[in-house]
């Protein structure tokens, strides 16, 4: 399967629904901190819901940590500033897709570290800036497991 990558999330319910849909497509979470939100915050656990004990999460101190725990596997960089279309690519299991935070989207020194065919975007209309995050990895990681024919779903 694939692995969702969040740097820096600002906004609890937003992860608490990536929680609740890895459950769902068998992904593995990765949360870069810092976190703006604890853990343990009511509205993450809301947003979750019971979903928590059938997820993967694992927890960063930083980029350089993910990014050495990531070494072998394919990251590709999830942006309005995508260079391309995040349908236009053939995705392989175990690719790793990363997200910037809410607020700010990927650090311009962390977008720069991509080569530009994978730095994804997902297309919109010309004059909107940004999809909600949770939307964002949704469509991105539903397009990835399509393609692999929906392996290990029912």
């Amino acid at each position: 399967m694939f692995h969702i990558a969040l740097f820096e999330p600002q906004i609890a319910p937003n992860t608490g629904n990536i929680l609740r849909l890895i459950a769902n497509n068998g992904c593995w979470l990765h949360l870069i901190e810092p976190l703006g939100f604890d853990l343990e915050e009511k509205k993450l656990r809301r947003a979750g819901l019971d979903y928590s004990d059938l997820t993967k999460v694992t927890i960063h101190k930083n980029y350089q940590d993910f990014s050495q725990a990531m070494t072998g596997r394919r990251i590709l960089a999830c942006t309005t500033k995508g260079s391309r279309p995040h349908d236009q690519l053939q995705y392989q299991a175990g690719d790793v897709l990363l997200f910037g935070s809410e607020t700010a989207g990927l650090p311009a020194d962390v977008l720069g570290s991509f080569p530009l065919e994978h730095r994804l975007r997902i297309p919109m209309q010309p004059n909107s800036r940004s999809l909600n995050l949770s939307n964002a990895v949704a469509i991105v990681s539903y397009e990835a497991w399509r393609q692999l024919g929906f392996v290990g779903g029912i």
